[in-house]
Parts: C-alpha cells; sequence; structure tokens
C-alpha cells in the first residue's frame, strides 16, 4: 500500500467498499504484511491484526469443553432454579475478567403444563405416554423432577375430542390438498408432523381451518430412524422423543402480554384473552411412539406420496374412523427473566455499540441448543478480558449479552430492546448472534449490508479440519461441490465474496433486526454430522460430546470468529458498511417479486384454461374423486416502478459514495480528527436505521424492517420485502400495491443518507 496510508488519521482512504486484492491471503500472514481491513488504515490494520492475532490464540477447547458441563449440568428453562444459577455465575465470570456486568430483570408470562392427556378412543383405546424415558448411561437425561414435561408453550386451554384428519406438515399448500380432495378439518383435531415450517404456524392454520385441536409429532423420515441411527447408539431421535417448543403467534416475538414495550416489573399487561400470539386451540407434541397408534387407527383416503412418512403402517387422511380426545391445560404466571449484560467501555467512539448475544434457557439442558454457543459467548468474554489486561482498548463501546426466555419466543432479547429501543436507535452498530454450534463449514446471515464485513473476518479464521485452508475457503469449496449449475459456480470462482442469507425469525436477531434496525449477523459452524434431539431431554453434555463437536474445535473456532468479528467492528475507524452488497441484494429482491407476480398470473391463467377445457373434471379418478381448483381472476398489474425507481436510487447512490472513497485513495486524503469522523460515523448509522418504517408491515406493525422479516405463516423462514411479497402469496393485490410505494419510498429515503454521506465524504476531503 502506499505511504498515505501510514497516518492514523487518513482512515477514509481505505475504509471502503472497494475490492482489496489482499483479501484472500493467509489466515498465517505476519503482521508486518497485514491487509487493509474494510474501515481502517493501513497502520491501524497491522495493529488490530496484532490484537486479533492474540484473541485467536487464546480460546481453549478444555475451557469451552467445561462451559458447557457446568452450563448444561441441569434443566434450566424460564424461571427454574439453575436458570437463574447459570445467569449468576456467568455475571460473576465476565465481572472477574474486567466487564462493568449486571443482570437485567423482566417479568413475562411463561405457562407450563398443569394438565395433559391424548388417548385415541375410537375404533380402539390408546393412551399416549407423553414422557421420553431415561437413557442408561446419560446421567441427566434422568433428572426427571426438574425437567418441564414434554408440551407446546403458548397452546390454549382446552379439553376436546373429535375425528383425527393428517394435514401433512401442516402448512397453507397442505390445506390446499385437503381442499382438492374434498377433505374438511371443521370440528376435527389434526394431526401434523414436524417440519416445513416453524411449528407456531400449523396450529394457526388449522384453527384458521375450522380445527378444534392440533398435535404435533416427529415423524421418523424427518427426524428419526430414516437420517440415521437412534440415539444412544445414534445422533437421531429415538421413538420416545418428543420436540418441545413455542406456538406464539407471529404476529410478534417476546412477552405476550406487553407488546412494544419492555415487560419491567411495573409494565401495564394485557389481559391473556387479549393477546394477539397466544394460540386459540389446544396443541400438543408427541413422539412417534405415541403417534403411530393414532396413524394406525385412521382411514379414508391414501394420502398422496409425498406426504407419507416412514412409520410401517399406510398412512390415511382421515376422517374417521379414528377419534381423540386431547386436554391441554397450563399454569398461566409471571416467571423472571434474567438477562447477563456485560459492558467494555469504548476509549473513542463509547457512544457506539458493538452488541453480542446467545441465550442461555433451554427446554430442558439443552447442550446443543443454547449451550454450544453459549459456552463461546463466555470463552470469548475471557479472552477479551486476557487482552485488556495486556493493554486493549476497543475505541467502541462492547456488549456481551447472555439472554434469557429465547426459546419460549425471543422473550429476554426482544423485551431488553424493547426497553432500550431509543438508545438502541441512537448507539447500535451491529449485533452478532449465535445459537446452536456444531462441526462443519461457516455459515452466516444477517444484514447485507455487513456482507463484505463478515467474509472478511471469516477469511482470517483458520478451519479445525482443514487448518491449511480458512473457514471461508472451505464453506466456499462446499457451496462449489453443491452449485446447482455453471452460472452458479461461475459467480462461486469469480466472486470474491460468498452471498450471506437473510435472516427471518428463530432467534434472538430478530428484535434487532425487524424492530431496531440494528444490523445484524447470525454466525456459526455446521453440516458435517447431524442430530435430532432437539428440544428433547436428550440434548445434553452426553449426546454432544459423543455425536456432535466432540474435540470442541469449531466451538473454539466459534469463538474466534465472532470475537473478532466484535473487534475489527469495535476497533474501526469508520463503519464498515456494505451500501454496494445491500444495493446489489434489494436489486434481486425487485426481480424477485415481480417474477412471483408474473408467475401467479401464468398460474391462475392456466388453471383457468384447463377449467374451461375441462382438464380436472376428465382427469378426476371415479373411485377417488378429487376438486377442480377455484377460478379465479388473474392477478392485476401491479405498479413496481417505486421499487424500481427505489432499487435504482440505492444502487446510484452506492456507487457514488465507493466513487468518493476511491478519489480520495487517489488524491493523497487529507487528516481529519476524531469529530470529524465521528459525525461521518453517525451519518452512517442513521443510513443503517434506513430500512425501517415506523407503521411496519401490513397486520404486523411490530415488524418495522421493510426489506427482512419473517413470513406470517412461515415464522422461522424469512420473507424479504415482505410487504410486497407476502401480499401477492395471500392474492391481496392492493395491498401489494401499497406496499410497493411504500418499500419504494423507503429505498429513496435510504438512497438519500447514503449520499449525504458521499458528499460529506467529498466535503472533508475537499477541505471544506
Amino acid at each position: 500500500m502506499p505511504s498515505l496510508f501510514k497516518s492514523s488519521l487518513i482512515w477514509v482512504l481505505s475504509f471502503s467498499f472497494l475490492q482489496y486484492g489482499s483479501a484472500q491471503q493467509s489466515t498465517n500472514t505476519p503482521v508486518a504484511n497485514a491487509k487493509t481491513y474494510i474501515g481502517y488504515t493501513t497502520e491501524s490494520s497491522r495493529v488490530e491484526q496484532d490484537w486479533e492475532q492474540k484473541f485467536r490464540a487464546i480460546p481453549e477447547p478444555d475451557r469451552l469443553r467445561e462451559n458447557m458441563r457446568r452450563l448444561s449440568a441441569y434443566p434450566h428453562h424460564v424461571g427454574s432454579a439453575y436458570d437463574k444459577d447459570n445467569a449468576e455465575w456467568m455475571l460473576a465470570q465476565f465481572k472477574s475478567w474486567g466487564f462493568d456486568a449486571q443482570i437485567e430483570n423482566f417479568y413475562v408470562l411463561f405457562p407450563t403444563p398443569k394438565e395433559r392427556l391424548l388417548e385415541l378412543v375410537a375404533p380402539t383405546r390408546y393412551r399416549a405416554k407423553l414422557q421420553e424415558p431415561p437413557v442408561a448411561g446419560d446421567s441427566t437425561s434422568g433428572q426427571t423432577a426438574q425437567q418441564l414435561p414434554t408440551y407446546n408453550a403458548y397452546s390454549a386451554d382446552g379439553d376436546v375430542t373429535g375425528p383425527l384428519v393428517y394435514v401433512n406438515y401442516g402448512m397453507r399448500d397442505d390445506y390446499e390438498q385437503l381442499e382438492r380432495m374434498n377433505i374438511s378439518v371443521k370440528g376435527a383435531i389434526v394431526i401434523a408432523r414436524y417440519g416445513a415450517g416453524w411449528r407456531g404456524i400449523k396450529p394457526k392454520v388449522a384453527y384458521e381451518h375450522g380445527a378444534i385441536g392440533c398435535i404435533i409429532y416427529s415423524d421418523p423420515a424427518d427426524d428419526g430412524y430414516i437420517p440415521g441411527d437412534v440415539f444412544p447408539k445414534g445422533a437421531y431421535r429415538p421413538k420416545e422423543g418428543v420436540q418441545r417448543g413455542s406456538v406464539e403467534d407471529t404476529f410478534y416475538p417476546g412477552d405476550p402480554l406487553t407488546p412494544g414495550v419492555g415487560a419491567t416489573k411495573d409494565a401495564k399487561r394485557l389481559q391473556i384473552s387479549e393477546s394477539q400470539v397466544i394460540q386459540k386451540i389446544p396443541v400438543l407434541p408427541i413422539s412417534y411412539e405415541d403417534a403411530q397408534p393414532l396413524l394406525a387407527a385412521m382411514g379414508g383416503e391414501v394420502v398422496p406420496e409425498k406426504w407419507a412418512g416412514a412409520l410401517p403402517i399406510t398412512y390415511h387422511m382421515g376422517p374417521g374412523p379414528a377419534k381423540v380426545h386431547l386436554v391441554m391445560k397450563s399454569n398461566w404466571d409471571i416467571k423472571p427473566l434474567y438477562d447477563v449484560i456485560a459492558r467494555i467501555p469504548g476509549s473513542t467512539y463509547s457512544d457506539e455499540w458493538v452488541i453480542r448475544g446467545n441465550h442461555h434457557d433451554a427446554w430442558v439442558n439443552g447442550a446443543d441448543d443454547p449451550i454450544s454457543g453459549a459456552a463461546s459467548v463466555v470463552e470469548e468474554g475471557r479472552a477479551l478480558g486476557e487482552l485488556l489486561k495486556q493493554g486493549w482498548k476497543p475505541k467502541r463501546t462492547i456488549i456481551y449479552c447472555a439472554w434469557d426466555g429465547e426459546e419460549p419466543g425471543l422473550l429476554g432479547s426482544t423485551e431488553w430492546v424493547e426497553t432500550h429501543l431509543q438508545e438502541l436507535r441512537q448507539h447500535a452498530v451491529m449485533y452478532v448472534n449465535s445459537d446452536s454450534n456444531g462441526r462443519g463449514y461457516w455459515r452466516a446471515s444477517g444484514d447485507h449490508r455487513l456482507e463484505r464485513f463478515i467474509n472478511d473476518v471469516a477469511r482470517d479464521v483458520p478451519d479445525p479440519e482443514k487448518p491449511n485452508l480458512s473457514v471461508w475457503q472451505r464453506a466456499r469449496f462446499q457451496r462449489l461441490a453443491r452449485a446447482a449449475n455453471s452460472d452458479d459456480r461461475g459467480d462461486l470462482r469469480h466472486s470474491n465474496e460468498l452471498r450471506i442469507g437473510a435472516l427471518g425469525d428463530g432467534s434472538d436477531y430478530a428484535p434487532f433486526l425487524d424492530h431496531a434496525g440494528v444490523a445484524a449477523l447470525n454466525i456459526g459452524f455446521g453440516g458435517e454430522g447431524g442430530g435430532g434431539v432437539y428440544h428433547s431431554i436428550y440434548d445434553d453434555f452426553y449426546w454432544y460430546t459423543h455425536f456432535a463437536d466432540t474435540k470442541f474445535v469449531y466451538e473454539r473456532a466459534l469463538a474466534q470468529l465472532a470475537g473478532m468479528s466484535v473487534m475489527r467492528m469495535a476497533d474501526a475507524d469508520l463503519i464498515p458498511l456494505s451500501f454496494g452488497d445491500a444495493a446489489d441484494t434489494v436489486g434481486r429482491y425487485v426481480k424477485e417479486v415481480e417474477t412471483l407476480l408474473k408467475t401467479e398470473q401464468d398460474k391462475q391463467r392456466e388453471v383457468n384454461l384447463e377449467l374451461d377445457e375441462g382438464v380436472y373434471d376428465a382427469t378426476s379418478d371415479p373411485e377417488h374423486p378429487t376438486a377442480a381448483p377455484k377460478k379465479e381472476e388473474v392477478a392485476p398489474f401491479i405498479n413496481f416502478a417505486p421499487l424500481e425507481n427505489g432499487s435504482a436510487a440505492l444502487k446510484h447512490s452506492s456507487e457514488h459514495f465507493e466513487r468518493a472513497l476511491a478519489k480520495a485513495q487517489q488524491q493523497g486524503g487529507s487528516a481529519y480528527g476524531n469529530s470529524a469522523v465521528q459525525q461521518l460515523n453517525q451519518k452512517l448509522l442513521e443510513a443503517e436505521r434506513g430500512f425501517l418504517d415506523e407503521q411496519g408491515l401490513p397486520e404486523r406493525p411490530w415488524f418495522k424492517n421493510q426489506i427482512y422479516a419473517p413470513g406470517a405463516y412461515t415464522g422461522y423462514g424469512v420473507k424479504t420485502l415482505p410487504a410486497v411479497r407476502e401480499s401477492i402469496e395471500q392474492k391481496k393485490w392492493s395491498q401489494a400495491e401499497q406496499g410497493a410505494q411504500t418499500i419504494g419510498r423507503v429505498l429513496e429515503h435510504e438512497a438519500q443518507l447514503i449520499e449525504d454521506a458521499a458528499r460529506q465524504l467529498e466535503s472533508l476531503e475537499a477541505g471544506k
């Protein structure tokens, strides 16, 4: 690099969204040959690389193993004694390492089972066991007195009896198939298998179609002996294993009784009956051992081929002759949460916050979910504490968070975000999340303004199993091996970045990204090995140390990756947001929704034509008749011009910003003080919030982000440009058109903020 980069004041020349040729240097590059990081000068990059190398050497697999052993030693669900004990232990650890740490308490509605019953009452009788037996040799699986029973939190109370109907995965398209087969679930109890979407969607859609109860089971085709040997011989779900979990509706995450505000002790609360997220019918999860007698007793049509699971029976649709009696009643108690919040104050930009989090509560012992991530958070804290002793001082304030109450519905993180919303919007630069972690390949999803940043960090972490490769390089090779076509392979070979995924829901990044507008990442490792003990008593230390990251080397890699991400963002001279990556990604999303509308139009035209031609009547099997789809109006034209204009403006302003940086590099730059840097950083923070609209999404106002949101009928799965995409999927055409206008306006505003930042940069360079 030219000598002009040596001045630590000429930060502007090397912060950029330019592509650095040194981006793929070896992770063992000597500090003397340090590459220039995004947001740094060459000199500050050398200093940063030195500190990161020291950090990377500190995390130890044995310590990570002991963290997991300690944190997963007993069940630690919300409100349990060991949940509090774990929080207090982590608090003491962070304090001992020099953090300013405290526990923030919130008080949330957390139902636990009072009465559960499921029995087949016709044509034969069977009473479901509804429990998981301990396994010999696995000591914590026998902690029966401290374990939560198998249940779905936020199920409605109910005592119902009705015919049983099999609904496959219980998603909306499954009910379209049921309608074609002339099968109604009105007045029935549905049985759905886990998979294809978030569990809370299944009772929601069942209720919308008239069902009075919902049973969810794990089919061995998806989560049992088909993928592999079952526990304890192998990693997969045994016949008695049950997946617990929340079924909160997707209207908003967090405490059901305090939507939009922090659930502090004196918060005003709704009545339980007023909550929009508690399900309207009773729901109960069961094992495939308990499911088999119910399914075997069913009659009616044989299911479509793709609906069949792997139990040794013929799957029938029902209804009849099987009839079941379902009882689910809960204790509707307010329970305390224990969020551990630990800070290192920033030395230069103390009002800018870099936040790192992972939850610590579990449905039972939770070694994989969440302790494989929480153990890393604790070890990262220790490593940063060691650097503090050596003289390292982050420029920005670092906040480490161990969230409580994630499992029932992102309770701890959401209540913290809602309580500190205005502070976060003023100060938060980035949130880095993890959850479960395993052996395998680097994975990242998040706000695409952080895409280049996290790619750059991943290039500097060696892969534990292939130490001659970085985790970035190995992930790239995996994508090449799995690429579907030559175009995808060409992109991978010629791009210096790996595209990150978009975030929906499912972990604690959601309130930061969707409500507060904080650029967020979710990172981890996985893909080698597998398992099926999710949310069961078998997700414990014994299982993890036999079937997951048994050497804890990918636990160390997570600590390195996450800790270095925090350090690099905290120490950057200028906030390294990749507006060009975001503009490119938004442009792809715009094309996708335009294609989606055309696909819907073409599909309905073809259906209408085939109805007129008599295709459905001719091909319906007289012995197994199916109803023809409905003839409907073809989707109208939607004016996508606001979206296209907004996307074009975003692309234009991003390019302007890059040109301003390139020009500064060519001209040699000027010396700027900290006040100038801070002013531009504040402009970039303002741009980071630019994807928000305070009116929120149609029918879901809590979700403010107009680019990313979890789907109302997918839960975990993301819907990009949701106000348009979901409206098209739900055939709400006027709402889709309004969404295009709203998102277009948001993109135009974001483009103007970036344009202002570019001009501010040019003015500084000109000495104005």
